[in-house]
């Protein structure tokens, strides 16, 4: 068995959820017929206290769901310019909804009352309206964004009458490093989408959440991008044992994240960044060039598997297959290959 410390995105499903999928009573859920995955969408939508649910396969989809059927064409997107919507997702906004993403660059990723309002654009011809505010909680950084922030990020929003998306991918990793419930975070939003398929280890899946009219304008271009499910009832079936057994294991998570920042800051030329350390994502620096430029082959060869560096930071990830066993054998190998420098 290999160490996968890439993300938390390559998380195996568990036995209970194999047995789950394996016993998934389905139906055509075109027609609305499948009731295993009426019955996710009901429970995602009842622990984040928002009115409608919609089963989408990827985070990806649901935030694009989001952005179409909260805007129009040649609209404007407000978001931080670090974040998920326009560093990862193909330019899909720019494609699919015709849409700008009006990137704000801050120190931290956050967006606050003043970036928003200075982003807005004024109501003139020749410039874009702006249609839609996009948060992200947890942050792709690695941490989690303060109610208190979102909550004026929100209110500065719906002063303009903008709608608000928030992409919660580890949303539920925020919520237990704010030490706070997952609908106190989803009440700063219009709409939300969750990631079941992360370190909840669902195989795939994410819903979007929002209002019930909203919700029917996604469905609608759910389809229109093929998105349209036969019997998924089989993949939801994960998707619900995700949200009932998972979720308040992730604290284990992030104490083994704890762990391995504890260990990586005692090894030498080991830099870990601790103003990224809310959730389950370790971020460091390596001071030694050579051992930076050979870590991830070196890793590999060990069976151990870690992304390349982004401008010279390393981000190692923890889940539900990453044990302190596993966290001590790594460690190890890289006490192996300093020492061989």
């Amino acid at each position: 068995m290999h160490i996968d410390l890439r993300s938390d995105s390559v998380t195996r499903p568990t036995p209970k959820m194999r047995k789950a999928m394996a016993e998934a009573e389905v139906g055509y859920d075109v027609f609305r017929e499948d009731p295993t995955v009426n019955r996710l969408e009901a429970l995602a939508a009842e622990m984040t206290g928002k009115e409608k649910g919609l089963f989408v396969p990827t985070g990806t989809m649901g935030n694009q769901l989001a952005i179409l059927a909260f805007t129009s064409r040649g609209d404007e997107i407000i978001l931080s310019a670090d974040s998920h919507i326009p560093n990862a997702e193909t330019g899909a906004a720019c494609v699919l909804a015709s849409v700008g993403c009006r990137g704000v660059f801050t120190p931290d990723g956050i967006l606050r009352p003043a970036d928003i309002e200075e982003a807005i654009r004024p109501d003139f011809v020749n410039k874009p309206r702006s249609g839609l505010v996009c948060l992200e909680n947890a942050l792709g950084r690695g941490t989690a964004l303060p109610l208190d922030l979102m909550e004026a990020a929100y209110n500065t929003a719906r002063k303009h009458k903008l709608p608000v998306h928030t992409d919660g991918a580890r949303v539920f990793n925020a919520a237990h490093a704010l030490g706070t419930a997952v609908d106190q975070i989803a009440c700063f939003t219009d709409s939300l989408v969750i990631h079941l398929s992360k370190g909840l280890c669902a195989p795939v899946g994410s819903v979007l959440l929002g209002p019930a009219d909203f919700i029917e304008r996604a469905r609608r271009y759910r389809h229109m991008l093929g998105g349209g499910w036969s019997q998924a009832g089989i993949l939801a079936a994960a998707g619900i044992v995700a949200l009932e057994d998972m979720v308040d294991r992730l604290a284990e998570d992030h104490e083994h994240a704890r762990y391995l920042r504890e260990q990586l800051s005692a090894l030498p030329g080991i830099a870990v960044d601790y103003t990224r350390a809310d959730i389950n994502m370790v971020f460091f620096t390596i001071e030694n060039e050579a051992l930076r430029d050979r870590l991830r082959a070196c890793m590999l060869e060990k069976n151990i598997r870690i992304s390349g560096h982004k401008n010279g930071v390393f981000r190692f990830v923890v889940h539900n297959d990453i044990s302190v066993e596993d966290i001590d054998d790594v460690i190890g190998a890289m006490q192996m290959l300093i020492a061989s420098l």
